[in-house]
């Protein structure tokens, strides 16, 4: 993600990279790498990027820690920070939106950069007002950390919103190995696969009288978050609050 979202900024026009943060090559060019021609340089400190460089923007795609570390250290720099991590708590989130708001510039969270994954998520809310009965299945590579995945819980996040809690299946229904029937947010059941060969992929399931509603994202490659990735950076710039989630964006 980081490789896509560094050939992403140096390909834009209208976008200049001025920095990158690596740990493992702090002090080298970026064209000292095989695969890139930006002479950006690599620090291995967030906070010497900023004072050398002075972004507006900052692109974190780290892990919910570091990515809040991140976050609070760009607005303390008055740095634009659109963070494409996942895990971020109620109470994390409520805290960088008082820094956003002390600090008058704005700040974009997406749990997931895929315009087509956030116009699923946007469409499987609309359908749960006429389908209770929902399940999701999300689908991602054997080296995620985090189960549900963003994705799948911002999904379950949205339906909640718009559906009365229900509980699915038989009120008598026992699970003969513990988890069987997935996690259980307010009535929805979510189910987090791992496997490699997997990428990030998601189906949310209706069921009605005699029919069901199938709504499905895949994103085959990391590249396919570019498109997100460049939407939040031009916008962050025109806003001075927090937003959580590319469907507040998307018109």
């Amino acid at each position: 993600m980081g490789s896509e979202a560094v050939k992403m900024v140096d390909e834009t026009d209208h976008f200049t990279l001025v920095g990158v943060v690596d740990r493992i090559n702090g002090g080298q060019l970026l064209n000292d790498l095989p695969g890139f021609t930006s002479k950006a340089k690599i620090f291995t400190e967030l906070i010497e990027c900023f004072q050398e460089t002075k972004p507006d923007v900052l692109i974190d795609l780290t892990t919910p820690d570091i990515g809040k570390e991140h976050t609070i250290k760009a607005l303390e720099y008055g740095v634009r920070p659109v963070v494409g991590t996942t895990g971020f708590s109620e109470q994390d989130l409520e805290e960088l939106t008082n820094l956003t708001e002390k600090q008058g510039i704005g700040a974009i969270i997406a749990p997931n950069f895929a315009v087509g994954a956030v116009l699923m998520m946007k469409f499987s809310q609309m359908a749960a007002k006429y389908f209770p009965d929902v399940e999701i299945i999300e689908q991602h590579h054997d080296q995620k950390l985090d189960a549900p995945s963003g994705t799948g819980l911002k999904t379950a996040e949205m339906i909640h919103e718009v559906r009365e809690e229900k509980r699915q299946g038989h009120s008598e229904e026992k699970e003969l190995i513990s988890g069987a029937r997935g996690a259980d947010y307010h009535g929805i059941r979510v189910h987090s696969v791992r496997l490699p060969g997997l990428v990030a992929h998601q189906e949310v399931l209706f069921g009605g009288d005699g029919q069901t509603l199938k709504i499905r994202h895949d994103s085959y490659n990391r590249a396919s978050f570019m498109s997100g990735v460049k939407l939040c950076v031009e916008t962050v710039m025109k806003i001075d609050v927090l937003v959580y989630g590319l469907e507040n964006i998307i018109e």
